[in-house]
């Protein structure tokens, strides 16, 4: 498997060193790897799994990040549909192991390759490619308006710092982005790091997966960067009565998290938010 980190010569520049008369130094840093990964699917028996996706991805993680892709695009709805999900050797050299093989337990249907459903996927952009709204509009097994989920106002303010003090690689590169499941408690569940917003909020959900923990139903989902629709389409695929940002929403993703019962917040920052569908579960106190 790949490193997740890499490191590399840069010559720093600091103006305010320049001006006190100092030269720019070359020094190391330490950056996010981003490197392909293709997913196979199929039936067993040799020869018989044909590539689906090919994703731009920080190595680590990979089966996890398969199967909640998998998941999230409705093309499985739990592990017992995977018989089996291993890393293999690609065509590399040195090799990186940049191929998962995923074979579908029997009578699950294999996918079929569509040219309007283009899963080609940068770092940036889980949909990209893919002809219309229509296509991606995956509808969920998990019905989430009627999750009973509550959280305080005040709790939810300090999750973004909770999150935030478990991002490691983000400590080590500043390049990556981070999806963590939390309870209503405030507990940190699991967190998954990416330099793709969708492969972390994958990754989160393919844990789950694993983990036979789906429906998420009870608990919360916050992501670093933006709430994009394809993430509010992920949220929903599992279950996830609410999704929190640390910044804007898309006009997509709210009307899907509207049209689906969830809570959407977004510019979770400080001790101030916006809540764009199903604000009766955020609770507020008044002071006394």
């Amino acid at each position: 498997m790949g490193r997740a980190t890499d490191r590399r010569g840069v010559l720093r520049i600091d103006l305010d060193a320049v001006t006190a008369g100092r030269g720019s130094v070359r020094r190391p840093d330490t950056l996010a790897v981003e490197e392909p990964l293709e997913i196979r699917v199929g039936a067993a028996g040799p020869g018989r799994r044909r590539p689906l996706a090919v994703t731009m991805r920080t190595p680590g993680d990979d089966l996890d990040l398969a199967i909640g892709f998998l998941l999230t695009e409705g093309l499985i709805r739990s592990t017992d549909d995977v018989l089996t999900a291993q890393l293999c050797a690609g065509a590399e050299t040195p090799n990186t192991y940049n191929v998962v093989d995923v074979v579908l337990a029997p009578g699950v249907p294999e996918p079929t390759t569509d040219p309007s459903r283009n899963f080609y996927t940068t770092s940036s952009c889980g949909v990209c490619g893919k002809a219309s709204i229509d296509a991606v509009r995956t509808r969920s097994l998990f019905p989430v308006a009627a999750d009973p989920l509550s959280v305080p106002a005040t709790l939810l303010a300090e999750l973004p710092d909770r999150l935030r003090a478990a991002q490691r690689g983000f400590d080590r590169t500043g390049g990556l982005h981070a999806a963590g499941l939390f309870t209503p408690d405030g507990e940190l569940v699991v967190l998954r790091e990416d330099v793709g917003r969708h492969n972390a909020v994958d990754k989160v959900i393919g844990w789950a997966v694993r983990e036979r923990r789906l429906p998420l139903a009870g608990h919360l989902l916050l992501v670093s960067g933006r709430a994009s629709f394809e993430l509010t389409q992920k949220a929903w695929m599992a279950g996830l009565p609410l999704l929190a940002a640390v910044s804007a929403p898309s006009t997509l993703a709210a009307e899907l998290a509207d049209e689906a019962g969830m809570t959407l917040v977004g510019f979770l920052r400080g001790r101030t938010m916006n809540v764009y569908t199903g604000p009766h579960r955020i609770t507020v106190e008044q002071p006394a």
